[in-house]
């Protein structure tokens, strides 16, 4: 019955990290013990802190429908952090509340694109970005980096990606999947060549602003230019272990800001209302609070990289942020294992869910092709034992 379905269904890629997620899913109902390293969910439980505010404001009967653009509260919190962690002043009508950081991409794709409108990712990219972005009439325009670049996009590159067409660009740091993170001199020498063409528009999503291992991050709307033009996303579900609370954020200029909050009002409406006070405890708190599960992230880091450092053939940088690794598998394409011939990533992140029983996720879905993504937001035991039958079977 596809026929049936509209052009822009067909057209959609479904998202690799939840169909992978799925499949290991299923293939656990089949009595098969899968070690899953491919969603990028914490495995932590929410801070009890956050727990405490959810149950208050579920005494407090906050059960009505909320603004569509959030609590007033919970956006002055917000203006509060952003200029505590980022150094950046937006006050509260510049703040847009959604159903989590993707609904928010959604928003800004959907009132700033036209159809033809040319947007640059820097690859590799969050997979969601490139189908929002067509979804939006969009024109996707990927700039490739490797691991000479630690994955990520320099100024000559972004200077030739430019075209009269191009409205946008999206990147994401610290970066999901390469756990790359861009420093302020790197951003500063992205806003010089932005600086030449004020008709372009950034997206800077820093959901995992907090997962960072450097010693400072920094927002490209911080830099001197940008603020005007520059869209930053944020969000609870990583740094806070908050995925199934679903609240996302951005602040922009005001005028995308209510172009969002008019979108948004006729797709959600407001986000949830009980989540939407807990984020504020969230958000109050001192980054102290979390520290422990960075700190664990990192530990987890180390470990990973140690332990794929005697896999002959990956190659891998060393991530600053985030919890992933984004390994250059490409040395065993055009080779047969087991039976199984190996032309690409995704035959290479198909064939250690069925031999090693280790869910991984293809770099096809985020732009590279030569890459797989492996999550280590996963206990150390779990992660010791699946790069334990990852090298076995290879």
């Amino acid at each position: 019955m596809k026929e049936y379905l509209s052009d822009r269904i067909n057209s959609m890629s479904t998202s690799a990290t939840l169909a992978m997620a799925a499949k290991a899913r299923e293939l656990r109902n089949e009595g098969k013990d899968i070690i899953g390293l491919s969603l990028g969910e914490p495995d932590f439980n929410i801070p009890d802190f956050i727990k405490e505010a959810a149950k208050e404001a579920v005494d407090q009967n906050y059960s009505s429908y909320s603004p569509v653009d959030g609590y007033a509260e919970l956006k002055q919190a917000i203006a509060l952090k952003f200029k505590r962690d980022n150094a950046l002043e937006y006050t509260p009508s510049q703040i847009v509340v959604s159903t989590g950081a993707k609904q928010s991409l959604a928003n800004v794709a959907m009132v700033l694109i036209n159809p033809g409108d040319e947007v640059i990712l820097p690859a590799p990219y969050w997979v969601s970005y490139r189908d929002i972005v067509k979804l939006a009439g969009g024109i996707p325009v990927e700039v490739s980096t490797d691991i000479s670049s630690d994955f990520k996009m320099t100024p000559e590159q972004l200077r030739s990606a430019i075209t009269p067409k191009t409205k946008m660009i999206w990147y994401s740091s610290p970066c999901n999947p390469s756990g790359s993170v861009y420093s302020r001199e790197e951003l500063e020498g992205l806003a010089k060549v932005l600086r030449k063409h004020p008709g372009i528009f950034v997206v800077s999503d820093e959901i995992y602003e907090h997962i960072n291992f450097r010693s400072e991050h920094a927002s490209i709307a911080a830099i001197d230019g940008m603020y005007d033009r520059t869209i930053t996303v944020n969000g609870v579900s990583k740094a806070f272990a908050m995925t199934g609370w679903r609240i996302g954020y951005i602040g922009a200029p005001e005028w995308i800001a209510r172009a969002c909050t008019k979108f948004q009002g006729q797709i959600t409406s407001g986000a949830n209302a009980i989540a939407q006070r807990a984020t504020i405890t969230a958000l109050e708190a001192p980054v102290s609070r979390i520290q422990y599960m960075i700190d664990e992230f990192l530990k987890r880091r180390d470990l990973i990289l140690e332990l794929l450092s005697d896999i002959k053939g990956f190659r891998v940088n060393v991530p600053e942020g985030a919890f992933y690794v984004f390994p250059d598998i490409s040395s065993y394409f055009g080779k047969e294992l087991r039976g199984h011939p190996i032309a690409n990533a995704s035959d290479f992140a198909l064939y250690l869910l069925e031999e090693a029983n280790v869910a991984t996720v293809t770099g096809d879905a985020f732009g590279n092709p030569n890459c797989i993504r492996i999550s280590y937001a996963a206990s150390e035991k779990e992660i010791r034992e699946a790069i334990r039958r990852i090298a076995e079977v290879l």
